[in-house]
Formats: structure tokens, sequence, C-alpha cells
């Protein structure tokens, strides 16, 4: 697991074993511990194209974002370019999964993600709660819907979600 990802995860749907001993759910997981993971990471320092590679070219594909939404393909590539200029000097990105699923060539994972970057220069913290849909496409998982909002909490618990 990466050290950086952590939570729990409340799998509920059929699981099919493949030859290696993983289940769809193992492979799943280990596609967001690993591939996501570092393409968000990369994303948050300023390089959207890792993002972009994992992102279905077919439609619909949709982001309804804490800054900015996109729906199609022209519209996702100029959203993910715009948070490349963005987003710079990443010093910490904890994806905190809280439920995923994986049934057939559908997944989803819902989770917190915990971001320490430069937005357009200026040092910042922040927390977003993520829901992503994804779909398996040619035997690669790649994300179909993203809706990211921004954690609100009271001053006594700001702490703890930022932590």
């Amino acid at each position: 697991m990466v050290p950086a990802l952590r939570g729990r995860a409340y799998p509920v749907g059929a699981d099919r074993e493949h030859a290696d001993g993983m289940t769809d759910r193992d492979d799943f997981l280990a596609w967001i511990e690993t591939a996501l993971y570092k393409a968000e990471l990369a994303l948050h320092n300023g390089d959207p194209a890792p993002r972009r590679a994992l992102w279905s070219r077919n439609e619909p594909v949709s982001v309804l974002g804490a800054w900015r939404n996109a729906y199609g393909q022209d519209e996702l590539n100029e959203l993910f370019t715009a948070l490349g200029n963005s987003f710079s000097n990443c010093t910490s990105y904890v994806f905190e999964l809280q439920a995923y699923d994986v049934v057939s060539d559908m997944a989803y994972s819902a989770g917190l993600e915990h971001t320490s970057a430069s937005v357009d220069g200026e040092p910042r913290s922040y927390s977003l709660r993520a829901t992503q849909v994804y779909r398996r496409e040619g035997g690669e998982w790649k994300v179909a819907h993203r809706h990211g909002d921004t954690v609100t909490v009271s001053v006594g618990r700001q702490r703890e979600v930022l932590l």
C-alpha cells in the first residue's frame, strides 16, 4: 500500500478471482494505490498528462469539480491544462479511501483527498471529498466521472481533517 494512501474499504459486489490469485477488487485497489495516486501527485506538481492518460477517451466523461466543471473531451482537456498551470510544489497528497466497489467493467471510489500544494503560486492546504466512476476499457481502468467538493468542518475538527 502506498504510504500516503490510507483508509478503509467496504466493497459489497461480486468479486472474480484471476489466475494470479488477484480479484477484480485487488486489481482495482492496486491501480488506485499506484497509477491513480501517481497521476494525482503529478497533477498537483503541475503535470496534468498522467491524469489525462487515465481518463476515458470515450463519451460521456464529466467533472463536477470543486473549482470548475467539465463535460466532454474538449472541456476535460481545458480543465486539466488549467489545473496543471495552477498547481505546483506539492508537499503532501493523501487519498483517504472511504469506500469502493467493482461490478463487472464498472467501479467507483469515494474518499477524502488531503493536499498541500501551491495554487497559483500561493501555498495552500485543503481537503476535498472525491467520488469517481471508472470504466474498464480494453482491460484497463479509465476514469469517466469525478465529483469533488471542499470539506467544510467546524473549527474544532479542521485540524483533524487536514492532518
